[in-house]
């Protein structure tokens, strides 16, 4: 029982050095792996976030030597920017990797099937909109849920010729 408290003073000061490390290896790397690992998450940024907390965990815990900790660290970037690239460069790759943006409502509508499909509310549609400081729902052209999650409202005067940034979401499969 006395051993889950305190172990001793070497086992503390491990931990205070590998914490102090590996926070500097982590820091170090993702400056150097640049904005899209800082970027708002879609769901392939959150697997590489949570294996990048996991690892810096064993790291600063002195599960994993710090040389290993960050050569996995090293792995895991390199790893999301060649997927990234990839993703970029082949379509198929891309749909597997990022869900694609969806109309939520479009001209007046709410879209109930799509708002079905991501298990979104009126009322969270109305927050959005509130949220972009509009307060008349008929200047809203649409409100689109991205590939984060997050929703994002264009105004109808927003809106040009062949609905300008919408091409995508109203061209879908």
């Amino acid at each position: 029982m006395e051993t889950l408290l305190f172990k001793d003073w070497q086992s503390s000061m491990n931990v205070a050095i590998c914490a102090i490390l590996s926070f500097l290896v982590a820091f170090i790397f993702i400056r150097i792996s640049g904005k899209r690992t800082l970027a708002k998450l879609t769901a392939f940024d959150f697997v590489v976030t949570v294996t990048l907390g996991s690892t810096l965990s064993s790291m600063i815990l002195g599960k994993t030597v710090l040389f290993d900790g960050a050569i996995a660290l090293a792995i895991i970037i390199g790893l999301q920017y060649l997927l990234a690239f990839i993703a970029m460069k082949f379509k198929p790759v891309e749909k597997i990797i990022n869900s694609k943006p969806t109309l939520l409502y479009y001209n007046g509508h709410f879209l109930s099937e799509n708002m079905k499909q991501e298990v979104v509310t009126k009322e969270e549609v109305y927050a959005a909109i509130r949220e972009f400081r509009m307060l008349r729902i008929e200047d809203v052209k649409a409100v689109v849920m991205e590939l984060n999650g997050e929703l994002t409202v264009i105004k109808k005067a927003e809106a040009v010729n062949g609905d300008g940034s919408l091409k995508d979401v109203l061209q879908q499969d």
